[in-house]
């Protein structure tokens, strides 16, 4: 798939099942993310995948941080929380290292870098045939889930990225996308 056919069809998968991206896929959607822009270098992004049986670890963690957060959470919720990570067979978990005492290339710049990381991740899959999701929530900021993964609480989870195959059966979401000219002024 061409650059620009996989950036106009891209959509988030609304279920995704095995299998996961093979390991030589993988390292394509690896090699991507590291094409990102880094200004200054700097490297800040790290990928921390989330497989097979770690993924219910993880989501046994992310309950327990519900009830922790959340004393009046319902059974229900709490359930559908540890249930999250088995919405795919993969997860990268996508880590921006930051080093805030730079001179030259604020927190911010770097954090853009991990995400402009993620967002070749979503594009590399889409182009290998996989789907893609990028979550986000409360999980990217709670200091117990960063530490259950061995990030600094001062790094920042950009987001999960959930891999697998797009379950023929399920439509991918989709929502009324702007037209890209809705985006655009001018400044005079």
């Amino acid at each position: 798939m061409d650059a620009i056919s996989a950036l106009l069809t891209r959509a988030s998968a609304a279920r995704l099942i095995e299998p996961a991206p093979s390991p030589k896929d993988l390292e394509t959607i690896f090699a991507s993310a590291a094409r990102a822009p880094d200004h200054g270098r700097l490297r800040p992004t790290r990928l921390l995948t989330i497989e097979g049986t770690a993924r219910e670890k993880l989501g046994r963690a992310m309950a327990e941080r519900l009830i922790a957060s959340n004393p009046q959470a319902g059974e229900a919720a709490i359930a559908r929380e540890a249930k999250k990570p088995l919405r795919a067979p993969y997860l990268i978990a996508v880590i921006s290292v930051v080093d805030t005492d730079h001179p030259k290339i604020p927190e911010i710049e770097q954090v853009l870098s991990t995400g402009a990381a993620a967002q070749n991740i979503m594009l590399a899959a889409h182009a290998l045939g996989y789907g893609c999701l990028w979550k986000t929530g409360g999980i990217c900021y709670d200091d117990g889930i960063k530490a259950l993964l061995g990030i600094q609480s001062g790094d920042h989870i950009v987001g999960f990225m959930y891999l697998g195959t797009i379950d023929p059966e399920i439509q991918d979401i989709e929502f009324d996308r702007p037209d890209g000219n809705s985006l655009v002024s001018e400044w005079r």
